[in-house]
């Protein structure tokens, strides 16, 4: 019977009788280029499975079968032959679905099982040591790229989506990575030396080993050695046993009792200042928590022992401590040294200093004068109405009547009857009347920005302006001779922008700033004034929380005034419509607003400084290449200084000629 299946099959052709072929039967599938909806046809009547194929599912297929298989296999020759042409076969509620493999796996239905070697299935990983995150890019050249490997890490289980006889190699693969790592941490106890400094010692040595030419760490020299004080043991970890050996040697060698009397240490920091932390050690050894607030300068030569036994010296020129103690002592120090000689964080804080001002002003006034009759022989009348000061730029109508540019800025239109001569001015003018009429629109957008750089919990402080002098007082001494010899005290005092910062670090990023900022400035029109310099002064001081990076505001002013001015003839100015001929008027608008803001930068390592130099560094660069002079015919070329790039030079030559 298997005889006329198979030379039915081998035509691309499969009729299938009214009686069932049994599972037991064998066929010979043999294809040459059959369409591949006719060999799910042959293969459907033969396992008596259901099929739905996608439309997109198009091409032939070659199949050849020396020897007959039993009818069982038919299912899984069929899903070989697909998955070399693209195609997958997905079963879902009795129906087998053949559609493209980068379809097939949205259609799978379960999760673990494990099906037969050509059948898409989903698997999930549960990993107990190693990072599921980390085995992604190990397991990624080995999956399909049409199918899925993704990590989970809030489990850490790894999700695949792929042939059935790929996920087995897959999960010996997770087996045998995923496996506890044999290295423990090694306790080696020290019995004469300081584990402090053994590990200070025996890491220099050691981790220089544990990193490759090319600049990346291989795993299996990967090491650690930690020491702890108060058991005065060392902590090691690392994946190589001939470094664990190495180590203990080492140790051996080196946790020897020495001869030297007095058990004298010299330690070199490199943050911390040694005058002030022998002073913060001596007052833990002694219990004197008041020698902490005392001056440094005041006791850094002090040899005197503390109580608690040792001494502790500092040595200013090398930053370095000198510590004679017992050992268990010195130990204790050794470790409290280590904790505070940390570098400390660096503030870069910006204050923006914002101030807008409009001052608006108008005036309009008429006077009149007659001084005719100061020529005319006997008893004759003069007269007139004079308001003062005329404008912004001073003077009135008597002065006017000699010097017409005095009467003021602003719009002036008058009469004039020739001139007169008054005893003891001379010949001026005869102005008969005047209209002045003046308007002026002050504005001023000031931005000033003082930038400054400190250390943690230091105060830092910047001053630009002028120093300026005050006249204090005066004094004149005749003595024996009839000449007098004045003198004069002076005070000078520092007069522009001031900004005087302590910030101090708390945790989280929040940052307190203790702050006084003070903008002053000298009155132009009292530098000449006889009773001293009158100064204008906006001071601001407080202490304020300020997250990093943040901006906040720190006070200001807004201020809006309106004044108005009037001189008028009493009776005459009081009529309306005519009055108006005999008063002078004037109006005044001045508005300021004036904010102070401040912006902190926590600076923690080299990297975030060179960053914030770098973008500071380019600005002011750029700025200087932008005010180059521009060419002109009949001038020489000159070229304006630039700073040279922030990236060092290849060597101090090169700079020099550069420059």
């Amino acid at each position: 019977m298997w005889t006329r299946l198979a030379w039915w099959v081998s035509c691309g052709v499969f009729v299938v009788s009214s009686w069932a072929i049994a599972a037991e039967d064998q066929v010979s599938l043999n294809f040459v280029n059959a369409d591949i909806e006719e060999v799910i046809k042959a293969v459907s009547q033969i396992t008596r499975r259901n099929f739905l194929v996608d439309p997109r599912v198009k091409g032939t297929i070659n199949m050849v079968s020396a020897t007959p298989i039993p009818a069982s296999l038919a299912y899984d020759t069929l899903l070989s032959a697909l998955r070399l042409q693209g195609f997958a076969a997905v079963e879902s509620n009795g129906v087998t679905k053949v559609l493209p493999e980068a379809d097939a796996k949205l259609y799978i239905s379960g999760v673990g099982d494990k099906g037969t070697a050509d059948k898409l299935v989903t698997r999930v990983f549960m990993l107990h040591h190693e990072s599921a995150a980390l085995l992604v890019p190990v397991l990624r050249p080995l999956i399909s790229p049409n199918n899925i490997l993704v990590a989970y890490p809030n489990n850490n289980a790894l999700v695949v989506t792929d042939y059935a006889s790929n996920l087995k190699r897959i999960e010996q693969i997770v087996a045998t990575i995923d496996q506890p790592q044999a290295a423990a941490p090694i306790v080696i106890p020290v019995k004469y030396a300081s584990v402090m400094d053994l590990a200070q010692t025996i890491n220099r040595l050691m981790q220089d080993g544990s990193v490759m030419a090319s600049g990346s760490t291989d795993a299996s020299q990967r090491f650690m050695l930690m020491a702890d004080v108060r058991t005065n043991c060392l902590l090691l970890r690392t994946d190589s046993p001939s470094r664990v050996e190495r180590v203990k040697e080492l140790v051996a060698k080196l946790d020897m009792q020495t001869s030297a009397p007095g058990n004298i240490h010299v330690v070199y920091l490199k943050n911390a200042e040694a005058a002030k932390l022998a002073v913060t050690l001596r007052a833990v050894l002694s219990g004197d928590m008041t020698a902490v607030a005392a001056p440094a300068g005041a006791v850094a030569g002090a040899v005197a022992a503390p109580t608690g036994g040792g001494m502790i010296q500092a040595d200013v020129a090398s930053n370095a401590l000198i510590i004679t103690a017992p050992d268990a002592v010195y130990n204790n120090l050794r470790a409290v040294v280590e904790m505070l000689d940390m570098r400390r964080a660096q503030i870069f804080v910006e204050a923006l200093i914002a101030e807008v001002t409009a001052d608006k002003a108008a005036e309009f006034g008429i006077q009149w004068q007659d001084l005719t009759g100061v020529n005319r022989a006997g008893a004759n009348v003069i007269g007139g109405t004079n308001f003062g000061v005329a404008g912004a730029g001073g003077g009135n109508i008597t002065s006017a009547a000699s010097n017409l540019s005095t009467v003021g800025q602003g719009l002036n239109i008058g009469i004039v009857r020739g001139t007169t001569t008054i005893p003891g001015v001379g010949t001026v003018l005869n102005l008969g009347v005047l209209a002045h009429i003046l308007e002026s629109d002050a504005n001023a957008n000031i931005l000033s920005t003082p930038n400054l750089l400190t250390l943690d919990n230091e105060e830092a402080k910047i001053i630009i302006g002028q120093n300026v002098p005050f006249i204090t007082g005066s004094y004149a001494q005749t003595g024996s001779s009839t000449t007098a010899s004045p003198f004069q005290t002076i005070e000078r005092k520092d007069v522009g922008l001031t900004l005087r910062i302590k910030p101090q670090i708390s945790q989280g990023g929040t940052v307190k700033l203790q702050v006084y900022q003070e903008v002053s400035s000298v009155q132009p029109q009292t530098i000449n004034n006889a009773a001293g310099i009158i100064t204008n002064k906006r001071s601001l001081e407080s202490t304020v929380l300020v997250d990093e990076g943040q901006i906040i505001v720190l006070g200001g002013l807004i201020q809006d005034s309106v004044s108005n001015g009037e001189d008028k003839v009493p009776v005459l100015g009081d009529i309306p419509g005519l009055g108006n001929l005999f008063r002078r008027e004037n109006r005044r608008h001045t508005k300021t607003n004036l904010m102070v803001f401040i912006r902190p930068y926590v600076l923690r390592d080299g990297h975030a400084h060179q960053s914030l130099t770098q973008d500071r560094y380019d600005y002011l660069r750029e700025e200087q290449m932008k005010g180059q002079f521009p060419s002109r015919v009949l001038l020489p070329d000159m070229t304006a200084p630039v700073l040279p790039p922030l990236s060092p030079p290849s060597s101090p030559s090169a700079a020099a000629v550069k420059s």
